[in-house]
């Protein structure tokens, strides 16, 4: 594959795009950028601003302004976890959502180069439940993921449902961090390989 232009890569986000439990060669964005250039993409990460434990309003008030600078024209967006642990209402969640959807939009040449990313169900791990404060965590993240795959659609962006993935951390020790409520390099590594099918069909890639 070739791309005439190189692609400047941002990605937003928390704990899951940082990917708290593994070491920076081991997370998605990484990982994504290493296998795009192996297809032969022309990309570059610029920047990964993601901090575990930040919730939308926090990605709009630190994050939005390192996207500005970047100068990106491609954009993954992974966020929302704290919002649900935080107790943030859907309304709210949904308002600042898509508040960062139309402010990175507004800025792409490209709109089909932001890529939303749904919200893992961290219910299944190990230490999981300490965080659910009595709620059913597996429903609560549906009901936040919900928002974001009707924004997709309804955007027509292209969307990466990771959710059904996550859940197979269930029992499964090699697929958590050491932590037990991250996943572990191995699953981050599950996650990329979901997002490059996705993301590989949306940089204006043409087979030589």
């Amino acid at each position: 594959m070739t791309q005439g232009n190189n692609i400047r890569f941002v990605a937003l986000g928390d704990s899951y795009t940082i990917c708290e439990g593994a070491q920076i060669e081991e997370s998605w964005p990484y990982l994504l950028t290493q296998h795009l250039k192996e297809w032969g993409v022309d990309i570059e990460l610029v920047a990964n601003p993601s901090v575990t434990g930040w919730t939308t309003q926090q990605l709009i008030d630190n994050e939005l302004p390192i996207f500005d600078a970047a100068y990106a024209n491609f954009v993954t967006l992974l966020i929302g976890v704290n919002d649900w642990v935080q107790e943030v209402s859907i309304a709210d969640f949904e308002a600042r959502f898509l508040h960062i959807v139309n402010y990175v939009l507004d800025k792409l040449e490209n709109k089909r180069n932001l890529v939303l990313i749904t919200i893992p169900d961290f219910g299944v791990t190990t230490n999981g439940a300490n965080y659910g404060k009595g709620r059913v965590i597996a429903d609560g993240i549906a009901s936040f993921n919900a928002i974001i795959a009707h924004h997709a659609e309804r955007l027509n962006l292209p969307l990466v449902d990771i959710f059904p993935t996550t859940q197979q951390m269930l029992g499964q020790p090699d697929l958590v961090s050491l932590d037990g409520l991250h996943p572990s390099a191995k699953e981050y590594a599950l996650w990329e390989k979901l997002i490059f099918e996705v993301v590989k069909g949306h940089l204006n890639l043409q087979a030589t």
